[in-house]
């Protein structure tokens, strides 16, 4: 049986590191990013997408195959394209602006799931932009989570709430409901507030597991994380590092927490070593290039003052 599977769109990246800099080609996509962070520390990882029969679609295929990440069950559509994404930085952070109207990926349906596949898989992860990008995205993922809950299988979901894909109340609708079939809540501090209209982190983490979650890891970028279960909770201090680009963080402590808790099945164990893995992936340019190695975020977790720095374990 796999790890994980993970079902979404991936796009080809072209990130400016400064102002008048040339743009540099990368990947993007934040639940194949999460996969190929997960691949490379040592989980059995899978993608399901559809791309276009061009470069682009080529080129995130032959990374797949590069990352280990099993792509076999993509669609690949000859009638349309490939979504494009450009990342610029400034004083204030990174803007991306999207290319990606009628994607191939936003095109998929319920018939193309890969039922046997989701069937076999561990964790099936999903994000808010899994759905946002057309209606029939966002039905196939609810059927994606229906396939796994009958299987018996974990969902993980990452709200990833993006307001230039869609309006607040319709992703909130969505959101929530698709939160409430779901075992692994994997929020982001301020996509969470806009959801929920919550800001304290411990709010935020009891509002989610309320929804039916059975862990909750609410991420705080620079603030660290915190995680939640029913019974307990634990805040992850943030592990210092000198960022200079922030664009795949995120999807990084997904995939690394999700590859951790699969082999441990420790959900604060895995929280500690995600919150090293995303620090880490800050350190270089675009989403996939910095993901790092297994190697990697344990000399970092070994070398933090303390270690891996937490407040320790309460219960509620």
């Amino acid at each position: 049986m796999a790890d994980l599977i993970a079902i979404g769109e991936a796009l080809v990246e072209l990130n400016q590191p400064r102002d008048g800099a040339p743009f540099v080609q990368g990947f993007g996509g934040d639940t194949s990013n999460a996969m190929i962070a997960a691949a490379r520390l040592g989980a059995d990882a899978a993608y399901f997408t559809a791309v276009g029969a061009d470069r682009f679609g080529q080129a995130l295929t032959e990374l797949w195959l590069r990352e280990g990440v099993d792509a076999s069950r993509i669609v690949v559509n000859g009638g349309a394209h490939t979504g494009l994404y450009f990342v610029t930085h400034s004083e204030t952070g990174h803007e991306f602006s999207y290319m990606r109207a009628g994607s191939a990926a936003s095109r998929v349906g319920e018939a193309d799931l890969p039922v046997d596949r989701i069937r076999d898989t561990k964790i099936l992860h999903l994000s808010g932009i899994s759905q946002a990008i057309s209606s029939s995205a966002a039905d196939a993922v609810f059927a994606a989570i229906d396939i796994a809950r009958d299987a018996k299988r974990l969902v993980s979901y990452d709200p990833n709430f993006r307001p230039k894909l869609w309006p607040l109340r319709r992703a909130k609708a969505i959101i929530h409901e698709a939160m409430r079939a779901c075992d692994i809540a994997l929020p982001g501090l301020d996509d969470a507030e806009a959801l929920t209209g919550l800001r304290d982190p411990d709010a935020i983490a009891s509002f989610y597991l309320e929804l039916g979650a059975r862990v909750v890891v609410v991420k705080m970028g620079r603030g660290g994380a915190l995680a939640a279960t029913p019974n307990d909770r634990e805040r992850i201090y943030p592990q210092p590092a000198k960022a200079v680009d922030a664009t795949g963080a995120g999807d990084c402590f997904d995939g690394a927490f999700l590859a951790e808790y699969v082999m441990l099945g420790d959900p604060f164990a895995a929280a500690r070593f995600a919150n090293a893995a995303a620090s880490l992936s800050t350190l270089g340019y675009g989403a996939v290039a910095p993901l790092p190695r297994r190697a990697e975020v344990e000399r970092a977790m070994a070398g933090a003052p303390g270690g891996a720095r937490s407040a320790g374990r309460r219960k509620i």
